[in-house]
């Protein structure tokens, strides 16, 4: 893997002549922010060393690297997802191939499911915690020193600083800015209504199949991590109809004018 990292951040640096700030990860529907950098510079997943690539509707599948609400930064266009068949730490690849492009800090944004029954389809949630339900970690195996600790410190996995940040901005622009806990599961099938019980009762107030394993692998190497979630459908059993990824995506493109205005902001103020 680390001869992987090396090897596709060696190869962007060489169409690139800046080191970036910011690493944006852009979930379902959402990857519609990358269209607003500025200078973009587009590299496929397909282009590069070992790389997995993006299979699911609303996942266009390349980095785009230029200037944001001037800062220097490096989004995913489309990310990866357990369920797809790839391991979490071929998820993590990306993550450790930005780091060594130089980000400091990690925005990761997804469409989720909502748990909390105070939630609507269309607002956004700024994750403060999360809980790992797809039963596997990133960081299982040989350690890779150079980039973290054997056991790292999940206390602060999203940054208070970066948090507070996001709600200023939200507030700044009139838009409604839930506070949550997000419970990753493996997917690909939507959760029962019994499933959406259990979460409630652990304290979950949304859910998805992403996220995760790209926190745990950020945090590992000190980086600051904001997660932002767009909560495109109530979960299985709190309304009386059946879920769908079409669902999904019309909602994400339903918000997003507020999208882009709030995760602009946000990068600027970060």
């Amino acid at each position: 893997m680390i001869e992987d990292i090396k090897k596709n951040a060696e190869k962007i640096l060489g169409q690139i002549d800046f080191k970036a700030e910011i690493g944006l990860i852009l979930g379902s529907g959402l990857g519609v922010l990358a269209e607003e950098i500025e200078d973009p510079v587009y590299i496929n997943y397909g282009d590069l060393s070992n790389f997995p690539v993006s299979t699911v509707e609303g996942h266009t599948g390349r980095f785009v690297i230029g200037e944001l609400s001037g800062r220097k930064v490096i989004a995913m266009q489309g990310r990866f997802h357990y369920y797809e068949g790839y391991s979490v730490q071929e998820i993590s690849l990306p993550i450790r191939v930005m780091k060594e492009l130089g980000i400091k800090s990690l925005i990761l944004t997804n469409a989720a499911g909502g748990v909390n029954k105070n939630f609507s389809a269309g607002e956004f949630m700024v994750i403060s915690d999360h809980i790992n339900l797809i039963g596997d970690n990133p960081l299982r195996g040989e350690n890779l020193d150079e980039y973290g600790p054997r056991f790292p410190d999940m206390t602060e996995a999203y940054s208070k600083e970066l948090i507070k940040t996001a709600e200023n901005s939200a507030a700044e622009n009139g838009i409604l800015l839930r506070k949550g806990i997000y419970a990753a599961m493996a997917g690909p099938t939507y959760e029962t209504p019994a499933e959406i019980q259990f979460l409630d009762t652990i304290g979950a107030d949304a859910v998805g199949m992403s996220t995760v394993p790209e926190v745990i692998t950020a945090r590992h190497m000190d980086l600051k991590v904001l997660g932002i979630s767009c909560i495109t459908n109530m979960a299985a059993g709190i309304l009386a109809k059946p879920l769908s990824h079409k669902e999904v995506v019309e909602t994400a493109e339903r918000v997003r004018p507020q999208f882009i205005r709030l995760m602009k902001d946000i990068v600027k103020n970060i």
